[in-house]
């Protein structure tokens, strides 16, 4: 399988980075196998989902970021479990955590969001873990498209799990205002759903238009990652993606 391309600054001002999206259900599993899964996709951007949100979450949070050569940049309990991680290249200008309107009886759900440089690339990003009802997923996906806009920048990039394939509602309306980057630039595997035995895409990450995307998918045979830690790490297979963000 070919290699994603190394993070890098071109000479035109635009930046080649790495985005991983990834639920690590609450570092219940294999905390161990999962940094180092992290960590051998050298990503600048991890967009997790059900990040730790009780018991000294903010603590388990940095330990997982520390693990895996990264920093926390935001979310976690205060955005009902979406959260981005971010490498020492990426230069913070705000942050912000929401939390969606609460259907009674359902879970809590938010989006974690923060506007980045690379470089002289600008770059909103979004983390999200939608709704298990459709319905409901439905209208937050038109909310994570608000929220993207409401960012104000031009490049804007989206990630997490969606709770649902391709074909649902949801997922074909991000797809409809958004590059969904794997069906753009196929690279990897598909499935990201169960690492056991995967038979479905409901985890995905999304670019706007001006964004090139240059691979994306499963990082199977990613040099570092293991079959062994994809499955212990937690109930989910993580997707990447090699983007170039163009200058502002």
């Amino acid at each position: 399988m070919e290699l994603l391309p190394n993070s890098r600054t071109e000479p035109d001002g635009s930046a080649v980075i790495r985005v991983l999206s990834y639920n690590i259900r609450s570092m219940r599993d294999d905390t161990d196998a999962l940094a180092r899964v992290i960590a051998a996709c050298a990503p600048d951007l991890v967009l997790l989902q059900e990040a730790p949100r009780f018991f000294r979450w903010r603590k388990k949070l940095a330990r997982l970021a520390a693990a895996s050569g990264q920093v926390v940049l935001t979310g976690g309990a205060t955005a009902a479990g979406p959260a981005i991680l971010c490498d020492l290249r990426a230069t913070v200008e705000r942050t912000a955590d929401v939390l969606l309107p609460l259907t009674p009886g359902l879970h809590r759900r938010g989006f974690a969001t923060a506007v980045v440089r690379f470089g002289a690339a600008r770059l909103g990003v979004l983390s999200c873990h939608l709704s298990l009802q459709r319905d409901e997923r439905r209208e937050q996906a038109a909310l994570l498209l608000d929220r993207l806009t409401g960012l104000g920048v031009e490049h804007a990039v989206a990630g997490g799990d969606l709770n649902e394939r391709p074909d649902g509602p949801a997922f074909r309306r991000l797809a409809a205002g958004l590059q969904d980057c794997r069906t753009a630039r196929p690279w990897g595997g598909e499935f990201t759903s169960t690492p056991a035995d995967p038979r479905q895409r409901i985890d995905a990450i999304f670019a706007t238009g001006g964004i090139e995307v240059l691979g994306c998918g499963v990082p199977l045979d990613q040099p570092g990652v293991t079959r062994a830690d994809l499955t212990a790490a937690t109930d989910h297979l993580p997707v990447l993606a090699a983007l170039r963000i163009p200058a502002a």
